[in-house]
């Protein structure tokens, strides 16, 4: 099933301004505090030595750089969110969709190397490896969108069968080619399976259960072409 949705309704799940979540996905781990901790004490001494090096006297200039440099650690990661949902929000059109778990598989991702010396003095490089968690969701028009996040405990609820739903972005009004998907939610389990928290869980729950119990929908049949034949559809969500 891939159902149309409206732009207000998709500017509704992904919003412009950061949702706690998606915060606190920016926020990282200590590590990443101390970092933005360190870059808002470097911005502010740039700051103050400016002013007394230049002696410039610009008053609310002046104080408004310093506030925002010295916070920076507060609302960097606000920003980050903001951008990244930004980026989503520049495709022209949305759907929902539902389908069936066909699979699902393991497999792990280079995330970092980092070059340090053993004992004896020979360079050695240590892999930061992370194991991601792969699904294959397909609807009944034989669509597939494939999916990875990070593999977390709670995942091993995951079976073949499941129903999961997510909303895909695309710059064609048809929908026929995809190029974004959110993260993915499995109702059966009340479940989402995501790195980036893209959605309002909130708002799509509603969606989520209007369009399921509205049996009057006619699904579209994905094409990767871009033949004239294009998908039918009801009237947007």
């Amino acid at each position: 099933m891939l159902v149309p949705l409206t732009r207000e309704k998709f500017e509704q799940l992904i919003p412009l301004i950061a949702t706690g979540p998606q915060y606190k996905y920016y926020w990282g781990k200590f590590p990443n505090f101390l970092q933005r901790l360190l870059i808002s004490v470097v911005a502010a001494a740039i700051v103050l030595l400016f002013v007394v090096l230049f002696r410039l006297d610009f008053g609310l200039v002046i104080f408004i750089l310093g506030i925002v440099g010295a916070f920076y650690w507060l609302w960097s990661p606000a920003f980050q969110a903001s951008q990244r949902n930004l980026k989503c929000r520049r495709y022209k059109y949305s759907g929902f969709f539902r389908g069936r778990i066909l699979d699902f598989w393991i497999t792990e991702v280079l995330i970092s190397k980092q070059e340090t010396v053993n004992n004896k003095g020979d360079l050695v490089i240590v892999e930061n490896r992370e194991k991601r968690i792969n699904l294959e969701i397909e609807d009944e028009t034989g669509f597939i969108a494939e999916f990875q996040a990070p593999l977390q405990v709670a995942y091993k609820a995951i079976s073949c069968g499941q129903w999961a739903e997510l909303v895909v972005m695309s710059n064609r009004a048809d929908l026929s080619t995809i190029e974004e998907i959110s993260d993915v939610y499995i109702p059966s389990r009340d479940l989402w399976v995501s790195d980036y928290p893209f959605l309002r869980r909130d708002f799509f729950a509603a969606v989520s259960g209007r369009l399921r119990d509205d049996e009057d929908y006619i699904p579209q049949r994905h094409r990767r072409s871009s033949g004239s034949n294009r998908p039918r559809r009801k009237n947007d969500y």
